[in-house]
C-alpha cells in the first residue's frame, strides 16, 4: 500500500548513485539533489566517499535511518540491501529503477517475489522494479527528462511503462499540460497503477487534490479494484483518461517482451473504461489532448461558437465536431447583425464566425462578449487563431488570455501557429494556460470526453433470479455446451423469456409436440452444436406432410438426439451473448441479429453486471437503432423489454462464473413481445 514514506519521505538514499550523471544512480542523485526536495539526502556506494558534493556511505550499517530507499543497482544485488535496510534501518519505501527482474527470466522473477515478501513482511512500499522512478510535489525521484514543474492544479500522472511516460509528459508539456504526481510502475511487482489509483482515492482532498488522472497500462491486473477507485474518483468530481496498450496480438507479444505484461481481451477493457466512466485513448497525443480539455472548464452543453480568422480550420473542426454529436449551431437575428457591424465587410458571424485574415484583437475580444453574453445558445467558444508571420499576435492573445480568466463558459484555444508565432504562444502558456495546436485532434478530444458516460453505479438487480436452481444446473453438468433442458432450466430461472418449444424424439411424441406448438412452426436439430451447418433447421412449417418429412430427414443427421419444435415467430431478429474474461467477469454483448451482426459487426458491449442505464446505453449505441423504434411502416420493439432481459442475462451470470459462453440467438418479437428461440450455454468449471 502507499504509504506517507513514499509520499513524503523525510529522507532518501539513492542506493548506487554515482559522480556520472549519464548513468542512471547519477541522475537519480542530481536530480532529487536539484529538486524540490528538502529533507536529508544520502548517498550510498561502496567505492566513493563523496557523490555530487554530498558525502557518500561505502556499506548501510554506517547509514542513518531512512525513510525511502531507490535503487539503481543490478538486479541481483536489490533483494539483499532492501532486507538490510529494511532490518536495520527501518526503510518503509522502495523504488527499484532496476531492469533484470520478471521481464528478464526466471531467476529474475525469483528475485523480485523475494523482494516484494520482505516489503509485506516490513509494511513497506515498493514501486518497480523495471521503472523510471517517482515524482511527488516533495521530490523528483527519477533518472529521466523532462522534469515539469509540478503543478497542484496539474494532472496525476500513472504509468505502466516508463519510457511512455516519458514520451507523454513531452508531449504534454509541449501543450503546456501541467502535472501534479507522476508514477512510473515498471513490473508492479507490489503496487500497480490500480492500487496508486486508490492512493489517490483515499487521500483525495476537494479542492487541493488533482482533479484529472491520466492513465497507460500495459496490463490490467485488477480490473474490480480499477473500477471501484475509478467510479469513485469521477463521483467526487475527478476526470479520467487512459491508454490499455497492447490490445491486438501483435501489441500484446510487444508488451510481453518490455514488461512481462499479459493483455487482456480489448472488449473487456473497452467494457471496463466505459462502465467506471473512463475515457478510453489510443496515443498520447490524444491522450493529452484529452486530459487538456479535462483541465478546463467543463462543458456543460454540446453547441460550441468557433471564432476564426482561418476558414479552413473552422469547417475541419466543424466536421469534427458534428460526427461526434455536437453542435456548431447557425446564428442568425439581431445579435449577429450587430456584431458584424463591429468586423470587417465580408465577414461571417453565422457561426463559425469568421473575422478574415485581417482580424484584429479588439474584434476578437468583441466576438468574445458576443458569444458570452448575446448567444444564449452558446455552451461554449473555440478560438482558432495563428499568424501567417507578417505582425506580431501578442496583443490577440492577451485579449484572449484576459477573456478566459472573466468569461464563464469555457474557451478552448486553438493556436496553431507554434513555429511562426513560438514567441507568442510560449508567453501565452507562461500564463499557466493550455494551446491546442490542431484543430482536429482538439474536436476529436472534445466529442470522446462528451460521448463518455459518467459511471452507470450499477446494482446487482436480483429480482426474479432463482440462483439456486441456476447453481444446481451447472453443479449437475459435465464441461461443455448444456442441453436443451438445461438451458431451459436456466433461462427460466434467470427470468428471460422464451418461446414455447418441446422436444420430438419419435412419431407419437412428434405428433404430441407439434399439437401443442400449433403451426407454422420450425423445426431444429438437437445434438449438433451449428445446426444450420448439418442442414439442421426447417422454417415455415404448415402441414402434417412437411412436419413428418422433415421430421426424418433430420433424424439421420449424425449425433442426433431429437427434434426441437418451435412456433414460427416474425418480428425483428435481435441477439445477446456473453463471454467470460478471467479477471475481468463476463463481458455482455447486444445487437440486431442476422446480417448486422455477422457483416456489419454492428453490436455493443458491457461489463457484468449492468444496470438498466447501462443496458439502455448499449442498445442506443448500435448503428442499427432506428429499426429498433420502428421504421417504414415496420413495427419496433420496446426497448425496456429488451433492455430487462440484457440486464437479467447480466445478473444471472454473477453467480454462474463457470458459464464460459452464452448466446441467445435470435431474439424475436413485436413491441413487448419478446423471446429467446435459440440459446446455448458452454460451461468450463476449471475457471473458477
Amino acid at each position: 500500500m502507499v504509504n506517507k514514506q513514499l509520499i513524503e519521505p523525510e529522507s532518501i538514499v539513492v542506493v548506487g548513485a554515482s559522480n556520472n550523471i549519464a548513468k542512471p544512480g547519477g541522475k537519480l542523485f542530481h536530480n532529487i539533489r536539484t529538486g524540490t526536495f528538502r529533507g536529508n539526502l544520502y548517498a550510498l556506494n561502496p567505492k566513493e566517499d563523496s557523490i555530487q558534493g554530498l558525502p557518500s556511505y561505502r556499506d548501510v550499517k554506517d547509514l542513518p535511518d531512512t525513510d525511502l530507499a531507490i535503487l539503481a543497482i543490478p538486479a541481483t544485488g536489490c533483494r539483499e540491501t532492501i532486507r538490510e535496510l529494511a532490518e536495520t534501518r527501518n526503510t518503509r519505501a522502495f523504488i527499484i529503477v532496476s531492469a533484470g527482474f520478471s521481464e528478464e527470466d526466471e531467476a529474475g522473477t525469483e528475485i523480485e517475489n523475494e523482494i516484494v515478501q520482505i516489503c509485506k513482511t516490513y509494511d513497506a512500499a515498493l514501486i518497480g522494479p523495471n521503472c523510471i522512478g517517482v515524482m511527488t510535489p516533495a521530490y523528483q525521484g527519477v533518472f529521466t527528462l523532462p522534469i515539469p514543474r509540478l503543478d497542484p492544479q496539474g494532472c496525476d500522472f500513472i504509468s505502466g511503462s516508463g519510457s511512455t511516460a516519458v514520451f507523454i509528459m513531452e508531449a504534454g508539456l509541449q501543450k503546456g499540460l501541467k502535472f501534479n504526481h507522476v508514477f512510473s510502475v515498471g513490473n508492479s511487482a507490489q503496487l500497480g497503477v490500480e492500487d496508486v489509483l486508490q492512493y489517490f482515492d483515499e487521500t483525495y482532498r476537494e479542492g487541493s487534490s488533482s482533479r484529472v488522472k491520466l492513465l497507460y497500462f500495459e496490463t490490467i491486473k485488477d480490473p474490480d479494484k480499477l473500477l471501484r477507485h475509478a467510479t469513485s474518483l469521477i463521483g467526487k468530481g475527478c476526470r479520467i483518461a487512459a491508454i490499455k496498450a497492447g490490445t491486438t496480438d501483435a501489441g500484446s507479444r510487444a508488451a510481453s517482451s518490455h514488461t512481462g505484461a499479459m493483455a487482456s481481451s480489448d472488449m473487456a477493457v473497452d467494457a471496463l473504461f466505459r462502465k467506471a466512466g473512463i475515457v478510453r485513448c489510443y496515443g498520447r497525443e490524444e491522450l493529452t489532448t484529452v486530459a487538456s480539455v479535462m483541465l478546463h472548464p467543463p462543458l456543460k452543453g454540446r453547441n460550441l461558437a468557433i471564432i476564426t480568422h482561418a476558414g479552413g480550420s473552422a469547417v475541419m473542426l466543424t466536421d469534427v465536431l458534428a460526427g461526434g454529436d455536437m453542435d456548431v449551431p447557425h446564428l442568425e437575428g439581431p445579435e449577429v447583425d450587430r456584431l458584424l457591424t463591429h468586423l470587417f465587410p465580408g465577414s461571417s458571424a453565422s457561426n463559425p464566425i469568421d473575422m478574415l485574415a485581417t482580424g484584429n484583437a479588439e474584434q476578437l475580444g468583441i466576438s468574445i462578449d458576443f458569444c458570452e453574453s448575446s448567444f444564449n445558445e452558446i455552451d461554449g467558444i473555440v478560438v482558432i487563431f495563428g499568424t501567417p508571420g507578417l505582425a506580431p499576435v501578442f496583443d490577440v492573445y492577451e485579449v484572449l488570455h484576459q477573456k478566459m480568466q472573466t468569461c464563464s463558459k469555457p474557451i478552448f484555444p486553438v493556436l496553431p501557429s507554434v513555429s511562426t508565432a513560438a514567441e507568442e504562444v510560449q508567453d501565452f502558456l507562461s500564463h499557466g494556460h493550455i494551446n491546442f495546436p490542431d484543430e482536429v485532434l482538439f474536436g476529436q478530444a472534445l466529442t470522446r470526453i462528451h460521448n463518455t458516460e459518467a459511471p452507470a453505479g450499477s446494482k446487482p438487480c436480483m429480482d426474479g433470479i432463482n440462483i439456486k436452481a441456476i447453481r444446481e444446473v451447472i453443479e449437475g453438468a459435465e464441461d461443455g455446451f448444456l442441453s436443451p433442458e438445461a438451458v431451459r432450466q436456466i433461462l427460466d430461472a434467470g427470468g428471460i423469456p422464451r418461446v414455447k418449444e418441446g422436444i420430438a424424439v419419435d412419431e407419437a411424441s412428434l405428433a404430441e409436440v407439434s399439437r401443442e406448438t400449433g403451426y407454422p412452426l420450425v423445426m431444429k436439430v438437437v445434438g449438433p452444436v451449428h445446426k444450420s451447418d448439418v442442414d439442421g433447421v426447417a422454417l415455415g412449417i404448415d402441414n402434417d406432410i412437411d412436419l413428418m418429412d422433415h421430421f426424418q430427414r433430420i433424424k439421420k443427421i449424425e449425433g442426433c438426439t431429437g427434434v426441437l419444435l418451435q412456433p414460427m415467430l416474425d418480428g425483428l431478429e435481435l441477439f445477446a451473448g456473453a463471454k467470460y474474461e478471467p479477471s475481468f467477469g463476463h463481458v455482455i454483448l447486444c445487437g440486431i441479429g442476422g446480417i448486422y451482426v455477422e457483416v456489419m459487426k454492428d453490436f455493443s458491449s458491457g461489463l457484468a453486471p449492468l444496470s438498466m442505464t447501462e443496458s439502455c446505453n448499449m442498445i442506443r449505441s448500435l448503428k442499427g437503432y432506428k429499426m429498433l423504434k420502428g421504421m417504414r411502416g415496420q413495427e419496433g420493439v420496446d426497448i425496456q423489454s429488451y433492455a430487462e432481459i440484457i440486464v437479467r442475462l447480466s445478473n444471472l451470470l454473477r453467480d454462474a462464473t463457470e458459464i464460459v459462453e452464452l448466446d441467445l440467438n435470435p431474439i424475436m418479437g413485436k413491441a413487448d413481445q419478446l423471446a429467446v428461440v435459440d440459446a446455448r450455454i458452454r460451461i468450463e468449471k476449471s475457471v473458477v
